[in-house]
């Protein structure tokens, strides 16, 4: 939906128009599902984590500005829960899982991005990105899987811009603590290159 079509229903949606609200729900459930399952890495907590983001924007609607993108509005909503529900669960240390990165374009690319190799080299560079920080890790996901930019992933994270860019260059330098240098120069190279499985 563009985003002219999504401001029209969401102008629906407001005037109280339930089957407006589904639309945006079918328009970004799995996006946002894709999001907050790689927050939490467990599939009931984020089937929930979702209902409770997409209920909240229900309930919040007349204070969304069309300033930003809905889908900018709806992941600084599910950050949050994801937030919450991991500050609930701080003792069990809840690991998090980035195997997913982004859509790709030329089909040379997609056939080294769907690769055997290519899938090791994401298994271990998601891996490393789970020894992130909850906030670096949000980063980075918003970065290179949703094509955020550093100001929209800031409205996300509520925090400035130049500290989201902070956030991305010290994730990038830990990764490179962690990882081979090569291996992660080849990862960024590939990084909007993605299979489409979920775990």
């Amino acid at each position: 939906m563009t985003r002219r079509e999504e401001s029209k229903v969401i102008a629906r949606a407001k005037r109280g128009q339930a089957d407006a609200f589904r639309e945006l729900v079918e328009a970004y459930k799995d996006r946002l599902f894709a999001f907050v399952w790689r927050m939490v890495r467990n599939h009931h907590e984020a089937e929930d984590l979702c209902q409770a983001a997409f209920i909240k924007a229900y309930e919040s609607l007349e204070s969304y500005s069309s300033n930003y993108a809905f889908s900018t509005w709806l992941f600084t909503i599910a950050y949050r829960l994801c937030l919450n529900n991991m500050r609930r669960k701080k003792a069990l240390s809840g690991e998090t899982d980035f195997s997913h990165i982004g859509d790709g374009e030329a089909d040379a690319a997609l056939r080294l991005a769907n690769s055997e190799e290519a899938r090791r080299l994401r298994d271990l560079i998601w891996q490393a990105v789970d020894q992130l920080s909850p906030p670096q890790k949000s980063a980075v996901l918003l970065f290179y899987r949703e094509g955020k930019s550093c100001h929209e992933i800031g409205t996300v994270l509520g925090i400035p811009a130049v500290t989201v860019k902070s956030h991305l260059h010290r994730g990038r330098r830990k990764l490179r603590e962690l990882l081979s240098a090569e291996l992660v120069e080849d990862w960024l190279a590939v990084r909007h290159l993605g299979d489409s499985s979920s775990a």
